[in-house]
């Protein structure tokens, strides 16, 4: 016997099955759609391009902290990115790549806004703030960092003994770049701002002359820039070179008076489609009444820093990278370097080396970001880095 239906439930069963599908199917639109925010449409990778210049996300940068000089430990960044004004449709969404070749046409730099913070098992720590800003078309540069640090650190003097000290602190530095018309060329002001205080033993190591405990440098300089690289974050092309002349005088805040000159070159050759070669150039040079920690040292992966310091130093590094697919790329590196001049003479000043090897992948192919590892061997000792782009900055 056919038992009849009542006509609310009749109809309210469809309804609900209905609204159920139409949940589920929106539901898993949406986790479509979101998850699409991570998937290059040209090459079906992960990227996160569209989700840092598009839905206003961050780019995490997670540390794992093996560098000799403070210890083990850990960091996390946050960089937030946007694309200039003048060149998002123009520049940054049409930068893709040739197509008989990996290689990216030429970017211009986004806008990046970064957050960090470390902490290490010596206790050393810290964190800071950084913006970079570009308008007009890259034709002004604007960079700004501020900093806080405790850091346990050595001093390496005459017979490079390690001497255990304390250096805290807050750091500020502030520059404006401009273009020089069309060409690669930038030039205008830095301003270095460090406000410490230093703390050793009861027996202050020899080679420390003038030692004191709180000290302030204010330095104003002027930076000369060239830059002709395809892609800031990680060439495979052009050129970029720095020089820079600075004075610490008490009319920028700063308890001593010295001088400090630098220069820096870096060139990448795009060898073959999937071959690049690196090669980089480092010096540095100081003059007057100027902080040991203050002093130029040999920066090198492997290398604890601020190990090799004197007055001035020379570095020199090579690095040969291999793309694996358009994304994946290994790279092996080496170099050498001197500090020299107060403790030493060159020729008896020791030679810091590192040699290793890396790997990275093109995390955000419409910024040319790549993120990646580098594990190296410096002189009795090894250290692992955590790399967003080329280690050289």
């Amino acid at each position: 016997m056919h038992r009849p239906t009542r006509p609310g439930v009749a109809i309210a069963w469809p309804r609900a099955l209905c609204c159920a599908l139409a949940v589920v199917s929106s539901t898993a639109a949406a986790a479509e759609g979101y998850a699409s925010r991570f998937i290059d449409p040209q090459d079906g990778q992960f990227d996160t391009s569209d989700m840092l210049l598009h839905h206003k996300g961050v780019l995490p940068v997670p540390d794992i902290i093996t560098e000799p000089a403070i210890g083990y430990g850990l960091g996390l960044g946050l960089l937030y990115f946007t694309a200039p004004k003048k060149s998002a449709s123009e520049t940054n969404e049409h930068a893709e790549p040739e197509p008989d070749s990996d290689a990216p046409k030429k970017m211009s730099p986004p806008n990046i806004t970064g957050v960090g913070a470390f902490a290490t098992g010596t206790h050393s720590w810290g964190v800071g703030l950084l913006h970079f800003h570009t308008w007009d078309d890259d034709r002004i540069r604007y960079l700004g960092v501020l900093g806080k640090v405790n850091l346990h650190l050595n001093y390496y003097g005459p017979q490079g003994n390690a001497n255990a000290y304390q250096l805290s602190g807050i750091a500020l530095v502030q520059q404006l770049l401009f273009r020089v018309g069309n060409s690669p060329w930038y030039v205008g002001p830095r301003y270095t701002y460090f406000d410490s205080t230093t703390r050793f033993g009861p027996v202050i190591p020899e080679g420390i002359n003038h030692f004191e405990r709180d000290v302030r440098i204010g330095k104003g300089g002027i930076v000369v820039d060239y830059d002709t690289r395809d892609n800031m974050f990680y060439p495979r092309n052009g050129t970029y070179a720095e020089f820079e002349a600075d004075f610490a005088r008490g009319g920028f805040g700063s308890d001593s008076a010295f001088q400090m000159q630098s220069a820096k070159g870096y060139r990448w050759f795009d060898l073959a489609p999937k071959w690049v070669l690196g090669l980089r150039a480092d010096t540095g040079f100081s003059q007057g009444d100027i902080p040991f920690f203050a002093q130029p040292y040999v920066d090198l992966r492997g290398v604890s820093q601020a190990k090799f310091q004197d007055r001035n130093q020379l570095t020199g590094e090579v690095e040969l990278r291999y793309y694996v697919t358009p994304r994946w790329s290994v790279l092996g590196f080496g170099g050498a370097g001197k500090a020299y001049g107060g403790i030493h003479s060159f020729s008896d000043a020791p030679t810091a080396f590192g040699f290793g090897t890396g790997f990275r992948y093109l995390v955000a192919r419409k910024l040319g970001v790549t993120m990646g590892i580098d594990i190296a061997h410096g002189p009795g000792q090894n250290a692992f880095y955590i790399q967003v782009g080329s280690a050289w900055r």
